[in-house]
């Protein structure tokens, strides 16, 4: 039996196929591996600044695929990382996909917030934004009124 027979993983392979080709449309991308380098480097980065209880509570409302690399070399004891500048979030993204050009950078960023404010739902959202520095939260797009 193909594994694309579970329902399951049928279900989170789409979910996951959807927020790549969001993010691929957004950056004008071809290459959908392009587009989980980023995706896995902005959740990374994002995982590693929240508390670990947010971050879990993070993890436990992303699609089952996702939430597996979204936990990959995860070490929660010496977390979170302290910077409160939005600099070093940028560096940290680009530390897992050096290839992104200078004007891509905040730009995926923004588009992997929105999917996670569009996914994740107004409570979550605004529970992990709050736990964000100032300088990092205004990389979040306010939800549209």
């Amino acid at each position: 039996m193909s594994v694309a027979h579970v329902p399951v993983f049928a279900k989170t392979l789409e979910k996951t196929n959807i927020w790549l080709e969001r993010i691929g449309g957004s950056m004008v991308w071809e290459d959908p591996h392009k587009s989980y380098m980023a995706l896995r480097g902005v959740l990374h980065a994002l995982r590693d600044r929240l508390p670990p209880t947010e971050a879990v509570q993070l993890a436990a409302q992303l699609p089952m695929l996702i939430r597996g690399f979204y936990y990959e070399g995860w070490h929660f004891a010496d977390k979170p990382e302290k910077y409160r500048h939005k600099k070093q979030f940028l560096h940290r993204v680009v530390e897992e996909a050096p290839w992104l050009q200078e004007d891509e950078i905040e730009r995926v960023i923004t588009t992997v917030f929105e999917i996670l404010s569009r996914e994740l739902g107004e409570g979550e959202t605004n529970q992990v934004r709050a736990d964000l520095p100032p300088e990092i939260r205004e990389l979040w797009p306010r939800p549209r009124m």
